[in-house]
C-alpha cells in the first residue's frame, strides 16, 4: 500500500471558534469548506479537517487524546506569534531531541510546535 495523501478530522463542538482558530491563529490555508466542514491544508500531501459534530455521525473527543504536531522552521518566532496574539502558550522546552511548546485549540486539542536542535 502506497498512502497519496493523510488528512486528520476533529470532530467539534465549538466548530466556528474551532475553523476561525486554525484560518486566523494558524493562518491555515483553505483547501476546501462547505457548511460544516472544513479542510486546511498543512502540505502538499497533508490535511486537517474540523467537522461539525451537529452534522457528523460522530461526536467530539472534546481535545481528549489528541495531540497535533507540526514542525516548524523557527520555534521561536512561532511562540513570539501566538503571544503577541494572545494565545496562551507554554514555555519552550528541550525536548525528544528538539525544542517544543504547546497550546491549544478551542475544542481543547492539543499543538505541540517544535523545532529540531540542529536544522
Amino acid at each position: 500500500m502506497k498512502l497519496k495523501r493523510a488528512n486528520t478530522i476533529l470532530y467539534c463542538r465549538h466548530w466556528t471558534e474551532t475553523v476561525e482558530f486554525y484560518r486566523d491563529i494558524l493562518q491555515l490555508p483553505i483547501a476546501f469548506r462547505n457548511d460544516w466542514f472544513v479542510e486546511f491544508r498543512l502540505t502538499d500531501h497533508a490535511y486537517l479537517s474540523v467537522a461539525n459534530v451537529q452534522r457528523a455521525t460522530i461526536q467530539s473527543a472534546e481535545g481528549h487524546g489528541i495531540t497535533l504536531s507540526c514542525q516548524v522552521s523557527n520555534i521561536d518566532s512561532a511562540h513570539e506569534t501566538f503571544k503577541q496574539q494572545g494565545v496562551a502558550v507554554t514555555p519552550i522546552r528541550q525536548k525528544w531531541g528538539g525544542w517544543s511548546f504547546y497550546l491549544h485549540d478551542p475544542e481543547g486539542h492539543r499543538i505541540e510546535l517544535w523545532q529540531p536542535l540542529t536544522p
